[in-house]
């Protein structure tokens, strides 16, 4: 059994585990079941969507510069919706399904024979799952700052990237750059909840989140690029407001 069915086996279990302590312990809890929905901006701290190399394709010496996720990509939509349930007065049990989508900026790529190589990546878009527990504090009447910490499985789309070199008038298009890949997640996030009724509450935070990296396509065998996709992983700074309901 590989490493991801042992994680998602895992992660089913401790739902499980989770879910049999809050129906024992929350039974005289007001109001402990939540579902909330927030939108926000997905920030790349770090992470390169390609490395750097150098190699040969059709007997032209090809250059290929190092790209970050966020001067391709930039900062794009995040949205997340989900629920918890609390375990006691100050510590909730939580799952949140969330979705990215960033646009692709036209990226210099680096350089074949005389020419400069250009790349259009396609669309950045991943639908996950996170799984966690979240610790309230209570800092002033119906204001209360929370952190949480989560663990979870995000699915990737495929990123094909056309190559272009004007000068050569040469385009290409590399299909299966990355494949669709299942990645693991590692978050944590911090907040503030304004409980604007008993039952409803408006919520700001800001988190760090890495995604492991996406699963590399070989179609560069012997050319001495095959190593540009090997290696992109990412942490990124997610800031969302959103609403919360309780019931």
């Amino acid at each position: 059994m590989n490493d991801k069915r042992l994680l998602s086996l895992a992660l089913a279990v401790a739902a499980l585990g989770l879910a049999a302590t809050a129906h024992a312990q929350t039974s005289n809890i007001d109001h402990r079941w939540s579902a909330d929905f927030g939108i926000g901006w997905d920030h790349g701290v770090s992470g390169n969507i390609n490395s750097s190399a150098m190699g040969r394709i059709d007997n032209q010496v090809v250059v290929i510069l190092k790209n970050s996720y966020q001067s391709v990509y930039g900062t794009g939509l995040h949205i997340r919706f989900g629920g918890g349930v609390m375990i006691d007065e100050v510590t909730e049990v939580r799952a949140t399904f969330i979705y990215q989508s960033l646009n692709a900026d036209l990226t210099p790529m680096g350089d074949i024979g005389t020419s400069k190589l250009y790349g259009q990546y396609d669309k950045y878009q991943m639908f996950g799952l996170d799984a966690g527990f979240r610790r309230y504090v209570d800092i002033a009447k119906d204001f209360r700052a929370y952190g949480e910490g989560t663990l979870g499985l995000g699915f990737i789309d495929e990123l094909d990237v056309v190559l272009a070199a004007p000068t050569t008038n040469v385009a290409e298009r590399a299909t299966d750059f990355y494949d669709r890949t299942a990645a693991f997640t590692l978050g944590g996030n911090f907040g503030l909840l304004w409980q604007v009724s008993n039952q409803v509450g408006v919520f700001g935070q800001v988190g760090l989140r890495w995604v492991t990296g996406l699963s590399a396509v070989d179609g560069l065998a012997g050319t001495g690029l095959e190593k540009i996709n090997d290696n992109s992983s990412r942490w990124t700074l997610p800031i969302v407001i959103g609403v919360r309901a309780r019931f």
